[in-house]
């Protein structure tokens, strides 16, 4: 038997090319469409500024931020999709935690 809610994890980079605020502002997008959808487990997790392994589309550093949260089964896939096609994301990754 499938469970109603589980628990997920999103870790996403966003990109800083048109600067923090910019990135803040996709942050506040996105911590609201989970809330539409499901529920945060905890705040934010905002890491911040940090160097990238690798450059990303010429990008040496990205904003990263993971967020936690329950949800119907299938969210994730609709979020991850979302997350894919929205420009100032540079890397994403749901999973279930």
């Amino acid at each position: 038997m499938a469970k109603l809610n589980e628990t997920y994890e999103a870790m996403v980079v966003y990109s800083l090319k048109d600067g923090e605020e910019a990135a803040k502002a996709l942050v506040e997008k996105f911590k609201n469409l989970i809330e539409k959808n499901g529920t945060l487990s905890a705040e934010v997790d905002e890491w911040g500024k940090r160097k990238l392994a690798y450059p990303i589309n010429y990008e040496t550093e990205g904003y990263y931020v993971v967020y936690t949260f329950t949800s119907k089964p299938d969210f994730p896939a609709e979020f991850g999709r979302v997350l894919n096609i929205t420009d100032g994301v540079l890397r994403s990754m749901v999973t279930t935690k």
